[in-house]
């Protein structure tokens, strides 16, 4: 007597769901998530921050780039903590935005949206960071070694309208991406159980990345602010080894003069 035979499995696409002990996919997962707050989030903040520092003026916004590039072993600290978790964080990022389906054209829900939001978010800060960290850190004025000319060249790249819009769309999606990434890794780590922590710790993620937004669109601005227009190339210039310094002076002199 014949059997009837088994149902063929369906060969699931995408990007499968997380469960504990299954291969290694896990551990990297988690370890993606914890990346885009630790170290990468908090360095996104700071960097925020210390760019609004030119609302200052070019001098003020020179002296914060020659703080942080004398920071001890700041090179090391800037590969360990920036670079390589980046590359980890945005090459895995990038992995799992292939391999998974948005299905927002059949399930319009909310979720869905902000699956394929952090997705395109991802991709356009990805690009964005690659072409800043060449054109500002590894091309032109060696910024680390001339913070007086940090202000003139990010001014000059500035002054074009297509590097302008591309500032200002890369700013927007970052935070964007940041903000929902924080309520994705409370979400995933367990920090918000239920539908209405999670509701309510949306909103606050949705104030804190808009703040940010503003912040580093404000910061943005005082580079093409009319008030700073046509900023010293280098606010610090070196001083030129042949030029002598008086010698202090000695003081008035305690002897006497002779009768």
């Amino acid at each position: 007597m014949a059997t009837a035979a088994a149902p063929a499995t369906p060969t699931l696409r995408g990007v499968q769901p997380l469960r504990a002990g299954e291969g290694h996919s896990f551990f990297w997962r988690r370890l993606h998530s914890l990346s885009g707050i630790v170290p990468i989030g908090a360095f996104l903040i700071e960097h925020i921050v210390s760019n609004f520092e030119a609302v200052n003026g070019p001098l003020a916004y020179a002296q914060q780039v020659k703080f942080l590039n004398s920071l001890p072993l700041v090179r090391v600290l800037e590969w360990c903590f920036i670079f390589i978790p980046l590359a980890f964080h945005a090459l895995y990022g990038v992995w799992i935005a292939f391999r998974g389906r948005a299905t927002v054209n059949v399930y319009p829900w909310a979720g869905n949206w902000g699956y394929l939001t952090q997705r395109i978010t991802g991709i356009i800060a990805l690009l964005y960071i690659v072409q800043h960290l060449w054109r500002q850190r590894f091309s032109g004025v060696s910024l680390p070694e001339h913070p007086g000319a940090a202000f003139a060249k990010v001014q000059h790249e500035l002054h074009n309208p297509w590097m302008l819009a591309i500032y200002v769309i890369a700013m927007i999606a970052t935070c964007w991406h940041f903000a929902y990434g924080i309520w994705l890794f409370a979400a995933k780590w367990g920090i918000t159980p239920g539908d209405k922590a999670r509701q309510r710790f949306g909103y606050v993620c949705a104030a804190a990345g808009t703040a940010l937004c503003v912040l580093g669109l404000v910061g943005m601005y005082a580079f093409i602010n009319p008030k700073y227009a046509n900023a010293p190339e280098d606010v610090m210039p070196t001083q030129p080894t042949e030029i002598a310094l008086p010698a202090p002076s000695a003081g008035p002199s305690n002897a006497t003069n002779p009768q």
